[in-house]
């Protein structure tokens, strides 16, 4: 799986990242690093549906293990999408390994700016006292938008649902 890291994530964890191989864009993954009632939070957005998790409040651990951090976060963030747990270990076994790259393209990290300002204007929804933001994700997941695997507007979930539906049907 290509984790790909903005530059403002990349200056806090001291990394310089290279571009990532092309491949397939739903097996992609943008992370930023975003403030969230004070705390130092991570935005993972998928990079072919927009769709959105948010981890709060990251030690200085978290981030040392930042790997771990979105493959919990993905696992659970799918799970919390509905989809089927074999589809979600399926992906992630054909994902891989988390490889750490540049973000995947202009139009990707517009959309990860859109979902870090949708996620702004939930922030009431933010649970100080978990790591995990179901309510949060499932509020920014549910607006309009667009994503860079599909034209069109439609919400992140349906994106996302699309997405693996098209994975069932070509295996």
């Amino acid at each position: 799986m290509q984790l790909g890291l903005t530059w403002p994530l990349q200056r806090l964890l001291k990394v310089s990242v290279p571009y990532g191989e092309p491949t397939d864009r739903g097996l992609c993954w943008d992370a930023h690093c975003i403030t969230l009632h004070g705390r130092s939070s991570l935005l993972l957005v998928h990079c072919a549906s927009r769709y959105t998790c948010v981890r709060y409040d990251l030690s200085a651990m978290d981030w040392r293990h930042l790997e771990e951090r979105v493959w919990e976060e993905i696992e659970q963030g799918l799970l919390d999408a509905g989809i089927p747990e074999e589809q979600v270990a399926a992906y992630l076994q054909e994902a891989g390994e988390i490889q750490l790259t540049r973000t995947h393209g202009r139009r990707e990290v517009a959309f990860l700016n859109r979902a870090w300002e949708d996620v702004l204007s939930a922030d009431l929804l933010v649970d100080q006292s978990s790591h995990r933001q179901p309510m949060l994700n499932h509020a920014v997941n549910d607006r309009l938008c667009r994503c860079a695997g599909e034209d069109g507007m439609d919400t992140a979930q349906a994106h996302l649902e699309r997405y693996f539906q098209e994975r069932e049907q070509t295996r």
